[in-house]
């Protein structure tokens, strides 16, 4: 009687006629028994860029001073950030990747910082990584338990045919004195990467698919060799391009069993950072859900073609040309970019890398005072609470509200995601076990109304599969600091996320609630939600 009272007293308050709000009630049903994907423990990635300060798009120019050559790696912000995961990936690669010479060994040109060059890939010209640098590099990857995935330089020693098109073998001599270099100081380099974004018809310059085969293949034997006495071998992974599904075929038919170990593919689905309409693609989960036919082809081409490699985001920015201005670095964005990490996870992808940690419109971290941005703290919590294994779940909701399902990271139970793309219902929720359920995942649950369901049932119950545990759950709900979208605050539970006065990143404390006591994700809001005592045979 005390749930429908509650029950009742939320439904009326949430049709109060100041707030016009809807009242929505709707089940999710989890199954438990087995996982569906399962991702890498490390799964949420981070990107570095080349570009130089002077790189403009719009007439802004928001890269400041966070390329590889140039960010300021001792600013105490930057390894705080990057500490908190623990064991962040990080990926240093973008469009100037293939033009940079490394400054060891014998080179065919003279190694000097990138400039603005007519004519020039990109309107650059070629650059340099002195080994100095990358020594203070590694020595910020050591300190802060990053994993680094490094892109090579795949156009060296190549030529041009015609327009966009590049021929010839790749001259691999950089190459492998970085990487002896690399290996000799035993620096933790997780995954070498052969190129960016050569693939297909390629963004700016393209590589025949049989040339870039071949070219793997030599790759990996110059890893097997530098790294033959090493605990570890560095995984290599390609092309870093945008997916072709025939030309990714081909490559892993060309490259050979075992070569290729993570197939990285790019996205950048809502369009230009100028365009107008770029909150409305954000907050229109139709809109959003047209990836998943990349992702399910991606996963598909795999397995048809190059089993023993794995599905990698290796870039997304969401949209490019670096990002949309007080969008990308605002709350808003988390919409799609959580929504991109639930949805690629139920196709088995491992990882996940965002455009950027930090530079552009789309870093993590502002470009001039490395303050996190929201997406930062929303990277943050899925790394901490959602584990590898994702799970079935269903639902009688509609289309604004999202749900994904992970076994709970490092402990027993699961962790849900939610998100309420309405800007007027307010969605209270029942959370059930299959077990208790016959669950159809072909076909949507029987739309029984939720309102009578919700009288006779009690609010959420989640199959308990032993009495002993504590009875409640862990609530971390997301919203903008005034309720503005466009906010470079986000709230975590009515507190905003800043630094402390030490620079160090906020403790991220759940509110801690009755399992009994209705569910709600207010309109335009998120929330991670950990049950600890759901009955979860799969995830223990």
């Amino acid at each position: 009687m005390g749930v429908f009272c509650l029950s009742l007293f939320v439904l009326l308050s949430s049709l109060s006629p100041g707030f016009a709000q809807e009242a929505a009630y709707s089940t999710l049903i989890v199954d438990g028994s087995n996982t569906v994907a399962q991702t890498d423990d490390n799964f949420i990635c981070a990107t570095l860029d080349w570009w130089p300060h002077d790189k403009c798009n719009y007439n802004i120019c928001p890269w400041g001073y966070t390329s590889v050559i140039n960010l300021n790696l001792s600013h105490p912000v930057l390894g705080n950030a990057i500490q908190a995961f623990k064991s962040l990936r990080i990926r240093i690669g973008g469009s100037l990747q293939d033009q940079v010479m490394y400054d060891i060994g014998k080179l065919k040109y003279r190694c000097h910082p990138f400039g603005k060059e007519k004519g020039g890939l990109f309107g650059y010209s070629t650059g340099c990584l002195r080994m100095k640098r990358w020594d203070e590099l590694n020595h910020l990857f050591s300190r802060t338990g990053a994993l680094v995935t490094f892109g090579l330089n795949a156009l060296y020693g190549r030529h041009q045919i015609r327009k966009d098109v590049w021929g010839g073998d790749w001259d691999f001599s950089n190459a492998y004195e970085l990487i002896k270099y690399t290996a000799a100081k035993k620096y933790p380099i997780d995954a070498w990467e052969f190129g960016n974004e050569l693939s297909g018809s390629g963004i700016g310059a393209s590589v025949g698919v049989e040339q870039y085969g071949k070219d793997l293949v030599s790759l990996k034997a110059i890893i097997s060799e530098l790294y033959k006495n090493a605990r570890s071998k560095p995984s290599l992974v390609a092309p870093g391009g945008f997916f072709n599904q025939d030309w990714y075929g081909k490559l892993l038919q060309v490259s050979g069993s075992g070569v290729i170990n993570a197939m990285t593919h790019h996205i950048y689905n809502l369009g230009p950072g100028s365009d107008p309409n770029l909150m409305s693609k954000i907050l229109d989960p139709n809109y959003l859900s047209q990836m998943s036919k990349t992702f399910s082809n991606v996963k598909q081409t795999i397995q048809e073609n190059g089993p023993w490699a794995s599905p990698w985001v290796g870039e997304s920015g969401g949209a490019y040309n670096s990002g949309g201005r007080h969008v990308s670095d605002t709350f808003v964005n988390s919409f799609w970019y959580l929504d991109q990490l639930g949805m690629a996870s139920k196709y088995s992808t491992k990882v996940y890398c965002r455009q950027t940690l930090i530079g552009g419109n789309y870093g993590l971290l502002n470009t001039s005072t490395f303050e996190p941005n929201p997406d930062y703290y929303s990277a943050l919590l899925w790394h901490r609470l959602m584990g590898k294994g994702v799970l079935a779940i269903d639902s009688d909701a509609s289309s604004s509200l999202r749900y994904y399902a992970h076994c709970s990271k490092g402990r027993e139970g699961i962790t849900l995601l939610l998100l309420n793309f309405s800007n007027m219902t307010s969605f209270t929720i029942s959370v059930r076990n299959s077990k208790n359920y016959r669950l159809h995942f072909e076909q949507p649950i029987n739309r029984e109304s939720i309102f009578v369901r919700r009288l006779k049932e009690t609010v959420s119950f989640v199959g308990l599969g032993s009495s002993d545990g504590q009875l409640f759950r862990e609530e971390y709900h997301l919203t903008p600091k005034d309720g503005v979208l466009q906010s470079e605050i986000t709230m975590l539970n009515g507190t905003p996320l800043e630094l402390t006065k030490d620079g160090e990143i906020p403790d991220l404390k759940p509110d801690l609630v009755d399992v009994d006591t209705p569910l709600t994700v207010a309109p335009l809001s998120i929330k991670f939600v950990v049950f600890p005592n759901f009955d979860a045979p799969a995830c223990v």
